[in-house]
């Protein structure tokens, strides 16, 4: 998932407020109703480890996650889609304590959409002030790159004579 927004349903003013992504979703590996991964299934499609997916459920980061009758993980795509969206944050540079925080709120229901939304808001701003300063360091690399070649050039410059 990309950036998250909430929106009213096209059914009228008493229609259930959802999640959806400015961007679709990545494509599922199973159909809807056939989503039952195993947890090495889900390590190969996220790319995080076995041991991560489990230190998420038990900080709460992962809502409860259904088991077989053998007592092993099934993750659905909402599983996945969860696990998408807790990337994007991790890449944000949000805490944990924070993702869990929000996670918590998820869970709450409905009535948490303010405390989410100025959870993100902050997120957002520390990523705006992050890329600035991003910014001013590429602005430095390019200076630097941009002196060397110049450099460079003049070096060679001289050879040549």
């Amino acid at each position: 998932m990309t950036v998250m927004q909430t929106t009213a349903g096209t059914l009228g003013p008493n229609a259930t407020r959802t999640d959806i992504c400015s961007a679709p979703p990545r494509r599922h590996p199973r159909p809807d109703g056939q989503d039952h991964y195993t947890i090495s299934e889900v390590v190969a499609f996220t790319g995080l480890t076995a041991h991560t997916l489990r230190w998420y459920e038990r900080i709460g980061l992962m809502s409860h996650i259904d088991r077989s009758h053998t007592g092993q993980r099934r993750y659905s795509n909402r599983d996945l889609d969860w696990l998408d969206f807790v990337g994007k944050l991790r890449l944000t540079g949000m805490p944990v304590a924070d993702m869990v925080r929000y996670a918590e709120l998820v869970r709450e229901g409905e009535s948490t959409y303010l405390d989410r939304r100025e959870l993100l808001e902050s997120t957002r701003r520390d990523v705006l002030t992050r890329m600035a300063e991003l910014q001013d360091t590429l602005a430095v690399l390019d200076r630097k790159i941009s002196f060397y070649g110049d450099a460079g050039r003049a070096r060679e410059g001289e050879r040549t004579r």
